[in-house]
């Protein structure tokens, strides 16, 4: 069952449903449309993708999944839904979305991509707004 955030937006909302390759190709294309590097979201089995733009809201929801990200050495957990606000080079407000810091997992809350440093990506959790920058080239898509 959806949360009450992604059931609030579903309205006007482009949603893909019940196909992965089709949910996936979709995801891949909203965060390429928003200047993000397009691996960000590295998931399989994606049940369904879902974007209002009206809101600036995006969600998908899945099999709960954890990936490394090899290049830089980062776990990331990915729960069943992931929600987010989206701005151009930008996810805020993310839901759904821990990355493992020694023994801590630490909730993603931002994810930003500055105009002068594209090839930069920047994670912000929520434990005292701790941040750290990456190579975007990290997060391309099959990284």
């Amino acid at each position: 069952m959806a949360s009450q955030a992604v059931e609030s937006h579903r309205a006007d909302a482009e949603i893909v449903k019940r196909d992965d390759k089709i949910c996936k190709k979709k995801s891949v294309e909203v965060l390429e449309e928003l200047g993000l590097p397009t691996g960000l979201l590295p998931l399989d089995d994606i049940e369904e993708f879902g974007y209002n733009r009206d809101a600036g809201f995006i969600w998908l929801v899945q099999k709960k999944k954890e990936h490394t990200f090899k290049k830089v050495k980062q776990t990331v957990s990915y729960a069943s839904e992931v929600t987010a606000f989206v701005e151009p080079g930008k996810l805020k407000k993310i839901v759904g979305v821990k990355t493992k810091e020694l023994f801590l997992w630490l909730s993603v809350v931002e994810v930003y991509v500055e105009k002068e440093s594209p090839g930069k990506v920047t994670f912000k959790t929520g434990a005292a707004g701790l941040s750290e920058t990456f190579d975007a080239a990290a997060f391309a898509l099959g990284e």
